[in-house]
């Protein structure tokens, strides 16, 4: 039996989750799953197809390792078992993420639902330790939102909170904010005698790293944690709200749903677990069985290969291009291919992208190009802006926007980092470089209306830098975090604002706060 939190981890991020369920579309789904080997070895191979899991992994021919990606996606209430038939079904969530929503969103509401008990904590594979009912990440947002904690360790998570958080009473969250005021002060000191005897794996205690088991749960914890975006490691190596999140942690903590019933009951728990951010409730009559296709295989075939290329860079709308990739993943006809991405995704599906749009601007210097890129292409096809990626010419802002229906030009600078302020030689690159140097790489007509700056977060000095700027230059500006991109990008795609709106966003002189958008 399992004495602290568990989660399944055959990645540790969840970044990969839609590459998953669309092999499962494209090999598993309605299709018998326990004691099928054969079904669990395809699985498993497409999962190497589509480069989620290497090549040669495998221990055994048994699909282990198909088994644990499905127990994995089943573990955030993505699939189930159907009652009565054992075929594999997607949740009302899992059927979101393949349909095109953003997997942020989507994948963040079950990250948050995750309670103990659940089906798969109580399945025989798992036998988690009765005593933990709980829904582990609300209880992490609440202590990383309490003025005493305010941050948190791998080493806390891992030596106090996954082994002594077990309810959502007040006496149990006293009891664990008191042992990691301790533990900060005392360390492994302030630990229970038998401490390693009672949270050791099943393997027994590793002599060579003694918590190493537990510091793998806690990890995982911490990753789920930062997909959902409102937390986040700093070079400190410390958890925190996002200074821009502490808004909805509030309100999120505020509101306190029930927990989900009867997880005893797989089909039951899991059809009500798995409810996305648009249901209430799953209406679904799944008893009659579907007759399988030819062209309900090539439709999830190209579904499969749609998806791994929305992961890559954000797809507003269907393009040559993306047919003719697909088609050649695929192998089919270019006219069949571009029909059923017609069909499927009419929108495009901007927010699997965002995904790794948030990584991007946390990643330091180092790879601040592919940050630049994508945010090119996401003013281009998600705000309709003629767009250039200018940033490798030098001393140019790393984006070029144009609205030729408005008549404005408009310069963004995007900066990697968690926390950026607006350095003194940065200050003078932009008033003198960026904005007095325009007619140096733009030779077009339309005056400069802003210059923006996107980073991870901003610095609490960020609107009196911006005004300077604007003092100097008489050109308005702004800074908004990669989190408020996520959010108007949400709201754009669904046609909301135009680039006469977007401007007076762009020009308020200070940070773009998430109210504004």
């Amino acid at each position: 039996m399992i004495n602290y939190w568990w989660a399944t981890r055959p990645k540790r991020s969840l970044n990969s989750i839609p590459e998953v369920l669309a092999a499962i579309a494209d090999v598993a789904l309605n299709a018998q799953w326990d004691a099928q080997r054969r079904t669990h070895l395809s699985f498993e191979s497409a999962l190497e197809t589509a480069g989620i899991k290497r090549e040669g992994e495998r221990r055994d021919q048994t699909g282990g390792g198909g088994r644990t990606y499905l127990a994995w996606v089943s573990s955030l209430g993505l699939v189930f078992r159907q009652e009565g038939t054992g075929d594999l079904k997607l949740t009302l969530a899992g059927e979101a993420i393949l349909a095109g929503d953003s997997s942020v969103a989507v994948i963040k509401n079950q990250v948050l639902k995750y309670q103990f008990p659940s089906s798969y904590s109580q399945g025989k594979g798992v036998n988690l330790n009765p005593r933990f009912r709980l829904r582990p990440f609300r209880f992490l947002l609440r202590l990383l939102s309490d003025p005493y904690i305010s941050f948190l360790s791998e080493d806390e998570i891992a030596k106090v909170v996954i082994v002594e958080a077990e309810n959502e009473t007040e006496l149990c969250y006293r009891k664990v904010v008191d042992k990691l005021l301790m533990f900060r002060s005392l360390g492994d000191a302030s630990l229970d005698h038998d401490f390693l005897e009672k949270y050791h794996s099943s393997k027994g205690i590793n002599l060579s790293n003694p918590y190493s088991n537990l510091g793998a749960v806690a990890n995982t914890f911490e990753l789920w944690l930062e997909y959902t975006q409102l937390a986040r490691r700093g070079n400190d190596k410390l958890i925190r709200i996002l200074p821009d999140k502490k808004a909805e942690v509030e309100t999120l903590l505020a509101h306190k749903p029930s927990f989900v019933d009867r997880p005893e009951q797989h089909e039951y728990f899991q059809r009500k677990y798995g409810l996305d951010p648009k249901h209430k409730k799953d209406t679904r009559n799944l008893s009659q069985a579907k007759t399988i296709t030819a062209k309900m295989l090539i439709d999830q075939k190209i579904q499969s290969a749609f998806i791994s290329e929305s992961l890559k860079s954000p797809i507003a709308k269907i393009t040559a291009d993306l047919v003719g990739k697909v088609a050649e993943t695929v192998g089919a006809d270019l006219r069949l291919v571009e029909e059923t991405l017609q069909r499927l995704y009419p929108h495009g599906a901007i927010g699997s992208f965002m995904t790794e749009y948030f990584e991007m601007a946390f990643k330091g210097r180092d790879e601040a190009l592919p940050f630049e890129q994508a945010t090119s292409e996401l003013f281009k096809s998600v705000f309709g802006f003629e767009t250039h990626h200018i940033g490798a010419i030098g001393k140019t802002p790393d984006v070029l926007v144009l609205s030729n229906s408005e008549g404005y030009s408009g310069i963004i600078d995007n900066k990697a980092y968690s926390s950026y302020s607006i350095s003194n030689d940065h200050h003078n690159r932009m008033v003198h470089n960026y904005i007095s140097g325009l007619g140096n790489y733009y030779k077009g007509g339309l005056p400069l209306a802003f210059f923006m700056y996107i980073a991870g977060g901003f610095g609490s000095s960020i609107d009196s830098q911006i005004q300077e700027i604007v003092r100097e230059t008489s050109v308005h500006g702004s800074a908004i975090s990669v989190s408020n991109i996520i959010n108007l990008v949400e709201k754009h795609s669904n046609g909301e604002h135009d680039h006469a709106w977007l401007r007076s966003l762009f020009t308020l002189d200070k940070q773009v706060l998430l109210g504004e958008l």
